[in-house]
């Protein structure tokens, strides 16, 4: 297994890619190009040639890429090839929503306990997910070996929850509330602020032609590639 280093915005893109590879799969679809995909999933041909270029030879020049292949190298390399356990702290009214989705055009992800402080529910199984109180977050986490969650708690408690979860042993927090969580080096932290998102689109729609287009974010991360380069 070795390691290579992207761009944020190119590990942004890579379930996208995913997602329209296993359309073309299910349409028996052999072989794709790069414009076609440009075309479908809204991503210019060349940043697409650039994000396929990190990974070694992918395709084939005068062929394009093959759909098989090329799904089968995405999903391990987005680790779909097992089911990933994730914990929802907070079961308010987007909790509830999110344990109503819960994943469900994905395999490979699945949201399977959930923690509150409401008496009322604890105790209780809410779309297929059982609450916990939050006395019992941390040992229920070891217990259950989960190292990813979703946050979702009141802002004034997400630090003290974090610190929490940090002692559970979690590695990843999609964090949902506006307050930017202060965690160890050894945990990632993916913020998701609804609010400044539309926010920014909206700044954009006043200020700026609709053909102008943001920067990418040129920072990069480090992905575990789990498929030979052929």
């Amino acid at each position: 297994m070795s390691e290579i280093k992207i761009p944020k915005a190119t590990a942004k893109r890579l379930p996208l890619y995913y997602r329209y590879l296993n359309f073309l799969h299910d349409a028996e679809k052999k072989k794709v190009s790069s414009t076609e995909l440009s075309e479908a999933v809204k991503v210019d041909s060349a940043t697409i040639r650039r994000d396929f270029s990190y990974f070694g030879a992918l395709g084939k020049r005068g062929y394009g890429y093959d759909v098989n292949d090329l799904l089968n190298f995405f999903k391990k390399t987005l680790n779909q090839d097992r089911l990933t356990n994730v914990a929802l702290v907070g079961v308010g009214n987007l909790g509830h929503a999110l344990l109503n989705y819960n994943f469900r055009q994905t395999n490979s992800i699945r949201i399977s306990a959930a923690f509150d402080s409401d008496a009322e529910i604890t105790g209780t199984i809410q779309s297929g997910v059982p609450i916990y109180p939050m006395a019992e977050l941390v040992q229920q986490l070891k217990d259950q070996q989960i190292d990813i969650t979703i946050l979702t708690v009141p802002n004034p408690a997400a630090q003290e929850v974090t610190n929490l979860l940090v002692n559970a042993g979690v590695r990843g927090i999609l964090n949902f509330t506006s307050l930017r969580l202060s965690v160890p080096d050894n945990v990632r932290v993916q913020n998701v602020d609804l609010a400044n998102e539309l926010q920014t689109l909206i700044y954009f729609l006043d200020h700026y032609d609709a053909q102008l287009k943001p920067a990418e974010d040129a920072d990069s991360v480090t992905l575990d590639i789990k498929a030979d380069n052929k």
